[in-house]
Formats: structure tokens, C-alpha cells, sequence
């Protein structure tokens, strides 16, 4: 499947401007979760596990959402396919692992804003929001997505079997050596 160059357009720029909404979400969030975390007003602990939960449901599940088919639509779209360069591939990997953590993480923070809009904490209440987990997340999220993106702007050379493979059935082209 060859994509238009118009429609192909598109996709990219879809694609790019869900991973950096993505990325600054999660930069977002991880200055909100930090926020929580040395927040000493019960007021604010509770407004920052609320703004969490928020981000996490309207903003960073959606953009991983976007990301994922984008990328997908651009990478069977294009010559670069999905399966040929291992820069393609390791991209699609980071994204697919980054959303499944997303959508599993979204019950954890959904449970903390809760915790935290009751009126009166138990000290059970307290360690649970007081667990660095939300921090840790956003920076490791960060991580990935950053690695994502060195990945996009830099493409490293290298072609999986399958591209090899591909490469070789191309008249006038010869198979690129194991």
C-alpha cells in the first residue's frame, strides 16, 4: 500500500504533532506528579492527583492512541515499511510497550485520584500518595519517548531480514549482505 503524497503529509504531521503532544504531556505530568509528591497541603495533593487523572484519561491515553496508528499508517504507507528497518521496528515496539503500560497505569492513577478527593485520609491513604510510582513513571515514559524520537530524527541504518529480503526481489538491486 502506497499512500499520496498528500495523504502521506497528513499522516506525518498528524503522526508528529501527536509524539510531541505526547512528550509534553508526559513532561506535564511528571511536573504534577512531582508537585503532589512535596505538596504539604492535603488541597493541593488532592488538586494534583486530580489534574493527573485528568491528563492520563484526556490527554496522554488519546496521543499514545494517535501515535501508535499514525506511525503505523506512515510506516506501511511509505518505503520505509513497518517491518524493513529496524529503526521503524524498535520505534513500533517502544510505542506499543509505552501505551500497553499507559493503559494499564490508568487504573493506578484513577484509584489515587480517588484517595485522594476523600475528605479525611487513613495513614493507608497517606503512603499510597505518598508513593514516588507516579514520578517514577512519567521519567521512564520520558525515557522511551525521548528514545522514540532519537530514533525518528536520526533513523540508523539497518534492515531486518524481512528488508533484506525485500531489498533482494527489487530488479537492479543486490541482497544486502547478513
Amino acid at each position: 500500500m502506497t499512500l499520496s503524497p498528500r495523504t502521506r503529509l497528513a499522516a506525518r504531521t498528524v503522526h508528529i504533532g501527536a509524539a510531541a503532544g505526547w512528550l509534553g504531556a508526559v513532561f506535564t505530568y511528571l511536573v504534577v506528579a512531582a508537585a503532589a509528591l512535596s505538596g504539604a497541603a492535603s488541597d493541593q495533593i488532592a488538586g494534583s492527583y486530580q489534574v493527573l487523572a485528568l491528563i492520563t484519561v484526556a490527554v496522554l491515553v488519546p496521543l499514545s492512541l494517535t501515535t501508535l496508528v499514525t506511525g503505523m499508517v506512515c510506516s506501511l504507507g511509505t518505503p520505509w515499511g513497518l517491518l524493513r528497518h529496524y529503526w521503524v521496528l524498535f520505534k513500533l515496539v517502544l510505542n506499543l510497550v509505552a501505551t500497553a503500560v499507559l493503559l494499564l497505569y490508568t487504573r493506578s492513577i484513577e484509584d489515587a485520584a480517588s484517595i485522594a478527593a476523600k475528605p479525611d485520609w487513613s495513614d493507608t491513604d497517606r503512603r499510597v500518595l505518598a508513593d514516588p510510582t507516579h514520578v517514577v513513571h512519567a521519567g521512564a515514559a520520558l525515557i522511551v519517548l525521548v528514545a522514540a524520537l532519537v530514533l525518528a530524527v536520526y533513523k540508523p541504518r539497518g534492515l531486518t531480514r524481512y528488508g533484506q529480503r525485500r531489498l533482494a526481489k527489487r530488479p537492479g538491486t543486490s541482497p544486502v549482505p547478513s
